[in-house]
């Protein structure tokens, strides 16, 4: 039972790095037009995180049926430890660069990269796998393509009213898209640790089916209000003001635009990943505004960033597993 109380914390550790790393992507156009203060905006995100992350489930039993198939494993408990502390380490490695990676991509990743090491490729859920990846890929295209026909609808709208009034008043229309985009991340991101928890529940009797339990859903949404409590300012940087200049009307369109995306993927139970979304958003409002306003030196950064996390995910998981396993 200790590994099952080690998997727990580590799962909640994994949230609340998620809530200080990924949060930042949702209050970064706010904070960055000055539409609200970065205090203020770090406790609005922690409240619409918990009441995100406490109302849905299905992205966590996709998690936890989709990756790993733990009839296949040989050591359970100790694929789901290695993949939270790989997962952990590279959130942790990619907050301190200001990279604002995936943690979705780290912890999928991860699960892969443990399950191959412990008993090859019939301990991954193919299947699951590839649809799940197959959203973390086309999510980020939709959201570019979205951010800019929103944007292109919203300046058609506004035309015959000056940028300026039109700045003031979506300066405050922005704190609500920004409470929006925070609640959608709760609603997706916090139930990937309630998946490995549950997973862990199941693999070790304690549970009989992959349904996440209540306390579950408390806790990691608990974990990640802490962590978003923290605040994130590395990433609120390089996503707020490093992607493009961001005036009111680019943030509320890029927020409506990622928000919408990831509503929908957690209505269909697809994990995505958040930083992706957010920041293409951006990318595709930037590329409405003026293809040269985007630093896209920036944005190709990010890309490696994103396409690079899964592979070298599995590897480290991979490597770490059979590190431990010499001094378990």
């Amino acid at each position: 039972m200790i590994q099952l109380y080690l998997i727990i914390a580590l799962a909640l550790l994994f949230d609340f790095i998620n809530g200080f790393h990924d949060t930042a992507n949702a209050i970064a156009t706010a904070v960055s037009t000055r539409a609200i203060r970065l205090r203020y905006a770090i406790f609005m995100a922690a409240c619409m995180n918990f009441i995100g992350a406490i109302l849905f489930t299905g992205v966590a039993e996709t998690i936890a049926t989709g990756v790993v198939d733990l009839n296949q494993v040989k050591e359970g408990p100790l694929v789901m430890i290695v993949a939270l502390l790989s997962a952990v380490l590279w959130n942790l490695a990619t907050w301190y660069l200001g990279i604002p990676s995936s943690s979705s991509h780290a912890l999928i990743g991860s699960l892969a990269g443990a399950a191959l090491a412990d008993a090859g490729v019939l301990a991954v859920n193919f299947h699951g796998f590839i649809t799940i990846f197959i959203s973390l890929i086309a999510s980020p295209l939709i959201a570019f393509c979205v951010g800019y026909l929103l944007f292109t609808l919203i300046k058609v709208t506004v035309r015959t009213i000056s940028i300026y009034r039109a700045n003031y008043a979506l300066r405050r229309v922005q704190i609500f898209t920004a409470a929006l985009q925070a609640f959608s991340h709760g609603s997706n991101d916090a139930q990937k640790s309630m998946g490995v928890i549950t997973m862990a529940l199941v693999s070790f009797g304690v549970e009989h089916q992959m349904v996440v339990p209540h306390w579950v859903q408390i806790a990691c949404a608990t974990a990640m209000t802490l962590g978003t409590s923290v605040g994130g300012w590395r990433i609120i940087r390089t996503v707020g003001t490093q992607i493009m200049k961001l005036k009111p009307i680019n943030g509320v369109a890029a927020d409506i635009s990622s928000s919408l995306i990831i509503q929908i993927a957690t209505h269909l139970d697809l994990p995505v990943s958040t930083t992706q979304v957010i920041s293409s958003s951006i990318m595709g409002v930037g590329a409405s505004v003026r293809k040269k306003g985007v630093k896209w030196g920036t944005a190709v950064k990010m890309f490696a960033s994103w396409f690079i996390t899964v592979p070298v995910t599995i590897l480290v998981a991979f490597l770490l597993f059979h590190i431990v396993h010499i001094f378990a």
